[in-house]
């Protein structure tokens, strides 16, 4: 049996470190707002590649904390599809539920890296999203997917029911944005959600912005189980609907974002499948994710069991608190 199956689409990120000149690039932080000198031509301090997208980024991450894992995801036939199935069977993924489409382009990703934050250019591409049954597996990881989700969706509700497995789900930007509805009939099902603390407004309601300990019991009552919030550099929450925990990150400087969300998950989730508790889980997460920020790439950075541990014992005097 399986420890982690994953759902959702991968791709090839290429990631574009700007040089740090504000007389031709600066942030406005009010607005969220990158700037580039318009018909200017603007310096790169350097690029990298690594295959990308949440399901690929946690089965690697699962796989390099020592457990099993597969993935159902689905590539064009052409070289950036060729790219990510090797690297996939390199990280000992196992690849046996990935499909090759001919005449179909892989998805990619365009990243921005400046001042360590991202800025991601992310293609979208055709798909039909066929859901092959599903193997024995203790988890079943629910992420990011493209037009279409819809349909893998509801073959994937009716697919659980009948099956001894539990779901942890991680929306992506897409079905939030267009699909916001079906996501929320997903939330029944789900006994782990990872979503960051705009999602979680997001997911509760469209309209106003709330407490956190409201948002979290609100997504409690509409059937999650556990709740992990993250919220960037001010560190992580995470729920059993009885008690809310709170996490500082380790005080390491970062060189890129780019994964830290799935690093965190597939950490936090490698110690759940293990019977870990939810503040131990959320130190693996931690950890996994301050490794992550260290490299360009999302893959780059994920560490093994061994560094994660010693990693979570240089920061021991970081613990997770009660959150009142």
């Amino acid at each position: 049996m399986l420890d982690v199956l994953t759902i959702g689409d991968a791709t090839l990120d290429t990631f574009i470190i700007l040089e740090e000149d504000e007389a031709h690039c600066n942030i406005i932080h009010h607005k969220k707002l990158l700037c580039l000198n318009y018909a200017d031509k603007i310096s790169i301090e350097h690029t990298a590649q690594s295959v990308g997208g949440n399901a690929a980024n946690v089965a690697v991450g699962i796989r390099k904390l020592g457990l099993s894992s597969s993935i159902i995801t689905e590539l064009g036939d052409d070289m950036n599809g060729q790219v990510i199935l090797a690297e996939l069977k390199r990280a000992n993924v196992q690849t046996n539920l990935v499909r090759l489409l001919p005449g179909k382009n892989t998805r990619y990703g365009i990243i921005l890296n400046y001042e360590s934050e991202r800025t991601i250019l992310s293609s979208q591409v055709e798909r039909s999203y066929r859901l092959p049954k599903l193997p024995s597996t203790h988890w079943i990881y629910y992420s990011s997917l493209g037009k279409s989700f819809a349909k893998l969706q509801t073959k994937l509700i009716a697919q659980i029911k009948k099956i001894d497995s539990h779901i942890a789900m991680n929306p992506g930007s897409y079905q939030l944005r267009y699909g916001l509805d079906t996501v929320r009939k997903m939330l029944n099902y789900t006994d782990l959600l990872f979503v960051n603390k705009e999602e979680a407004e997001l997911l509760v309601s469209k309209k106003q912005k709330q407490l956190l300990k409201k948002t979290i019991y609100a997504l409690h009552q509409r059937g999650v189980k556990q709740i992990v919030v993250t919220d960037g550099e001010n560190g992580s929450y995470a729920s059993d609907g009885s008690h809310i925990w709170k996490m500082l990150t380790y005080p390491i400087k970062p060189k890129a974002k780019t994964g830290a969300g799935d690093a965190y998950a597939s950490g936090f989730l490698s110690a759940i499948v293990q019977n870990k508790s939810l503040p131990e889980a959320m130190k693996w997460g931690t950890a996994n994710a301050g490794g992550a920020i260290q490299q360009f790439g999302a893959q780059h950075g994920l560490l093994t069991k061994s560094k994660l541990q010693r990693l979570i014992q240089s920061h021991s005097d970081i613990q997770p608190t009660l959150y009142t």
